[in-house]
């Protein structure tokens, strides 16, 4: 039987008021992990940081910190990084607004550049420093499957998730030898709050009722269903995990099948 473990490991995982991020953030206290939630919104920060189990003895906590402002999660990182060693980080930024590529306004993608790359980078720059101290590294980029296959009507989403997943695998070349590894984790159609907006947004730019569009949707996919936040975050949990010591610099599609190519 495979157990993960991931006591005496510090989690610093990004986004975790909701979907994904949460799920992956309780996913991880359940195997042992200390966490670190970081999002914007303090009030739903401790709602979701009653959630988080403790019985291996951890103390979790927070930080508050807006991805549109990166000089200011760097400041709220840098200072946190002083007392505290980071073992796993998982970047998760809430993905651009729908639309066409033609259509975004330049800044659509200076914006949505800033709180994907950029934070990205200044989470790795400040915390991989204690992961090489430690020997124990696990980077992963919560992105979209996207950078296999582009979607459609999310044109800057399509392109930001492609800068980010060229970006990790550079990164992984670069810390492999330190005993950190990089991995992208692309989930499919989800069932969070951005897949319904998503939805709504197909619906009133097609003129389709809702049920109508979610139908077209699943049957994109062969599994004939929309993925839970909690089966993304097993996949992350096993890739933050010493048993994934070997895998690096990859993309792990989570789907259901969806993405047409290998």
């Amino acid at each position: 039987m495979i157990t993960i473990d991931l006591t005496t490991k510090h989690a610093v995982v990004c986004g975790s008021t909701q979907g994904i991020g949460l799920a992956t953030a309780q996913q991880m206290a359940l195997a042992g992990a200390t966490i670190t939630l970081v999002a914007r919104n303090k009030e739903k920060l401790e709602e979701a940081l009653k959630t988080l189990d403790n019985k291996a003895g951890q103390t979790h906590n927070y930080i508050q910190a807006d991805f549109a402002q990166p000089v200011f999660l760097q400041e709220k990182i840098e200072a946190w990084a002083e007392t505290n060693t980071c073992h796993i980080l998982v970047n998760n930024t809430g993905g651009p607004a729908a639309g066409k590529a033609i259509d975004a306004d330049p800044m659509d993608y200076v914006n949505a550049f800033k709180q994907h790359l950029l934070c990205n980078q200044i989470l790795v720059q400040t915390l991989s420093p204690g992961m090489k101290e430690a020997g124990y590294g696990r980077i992963i980029n919560i992105i979209s499957t996207s950078v296999k296959q582009p979607l459609k009507g999310l044109g800057v989403s399509n392109t930001i998730r492609g800068a980010v997943a060229s970006w990790a695998k550079t990164i992984a070349n670069e810390l492999a030898s330190f005993g950190i590894t990089v991995n992208n984790v692309l989930p499919g159609a989800t069932s969070t709050e951005r897949l319904e907006t998503i939805i709504q947004n197909k619906s009133k730019n097609s003129g389709h009722d809702r049920a109508e569009v979610e139908k077209e949707m699943l049957g994109e996919i062969p599994a004939g269903r929309f993925g839970n936040p909690s089966e993304i975050a097993n996949a992350i949990t096993f890739l933050a995990s010493p048993l994934a010591g070997y895998i690096n610099g990859i993309n792990v599609p989570v789907d259901g099948g969806r993405t047409g190519c290998l």
